[in-house]
């Protein structure tokens, strides 16, 4: 599609250095600021990921990020009018898979999606020093739902890759801008045009 003034632009970005695998996403406004409703929607996926991101480390359990996510993500999405109801039912219910339907991570290695069990005999992996994942909440709003129509055909998402350390985690990929204002300067930065 053509891009056009005031889209967003969602980059995902599978690399590789010396035979290991990255994958990074950032969400991009097209003319180089975000709107007040994708500022909104943005800020809710990034909490969301930094709230998933402080559950990684040792002895913490593969979905303790996606569980934190979610909860960030459902309590947005109602205080956003986009869901109505209480934040534990509808995260039992699922009701926030209308906006947000994969789940928060995967492994890294060798591949960018690599191999390993995310379950061991019907429990959830546990972190240990050494592992690697993405760290990768959204929220896509169809054009189809029956939202109000500024919310319509936002798409959000923001990836960054996570190292499991001996007492907790480090964030390989920090280096990338992912907040609004660092977004938005950087593309200014890039192209003095769209900051005026």
């Amino acid at each position: 599609d053509q891009i056009r003034k005031g889209d967003l632009v969602l980059v995902d970005a599978g690399c590789e250095y010396e035979y290991y695998a990255a994958d990074v996403t950032r969400t991009f406004p097209a003319n180089g600021k975000f709107s007040k409703v994708q500022s909104k929607l943005y800020n809710i996926v990034l909490d969301a990921q930094l709230a998933a991101i402080e559950t990684i480390k040792p002895g913490n359990h593969w979905d303790q990020p996606h569980q934190a996510a979610v909860r960030v993500i459902t309590e947005g999405l109602v205080d956003l009018g986009l869901l109505a109801g209480e934040v534990d039912e509808l995260i039992a219910s699922e009701a926030y898979k209308t906006f947000y339907m994969h789940k928060t991570g995967h492994w890294l290695g060798l591949d960018v999606h690599d191999v390993g069990e995310y379950q061991v005999h019907e429990a959830w992996r546990v972190f240990e020093p050494g592992m690697v994942m993405t760290v990768e909440p959204g929220i896509y709003i169809q054009e189809s739902l029956d939202v109000p129509a500024k919310f319509k055909g936002i798409g959000i998402r923001i990836e960054d890759n996570v190292l499991v350390t001996k007492n907790g985690h480090e964030v390989l990929t920090q280096a990338i801008p992912k907040t609004v204002e660092a977004i938005e300067a950087y593309m200014a930065e890039y192209n003095p045009a769209l900051a005026s």
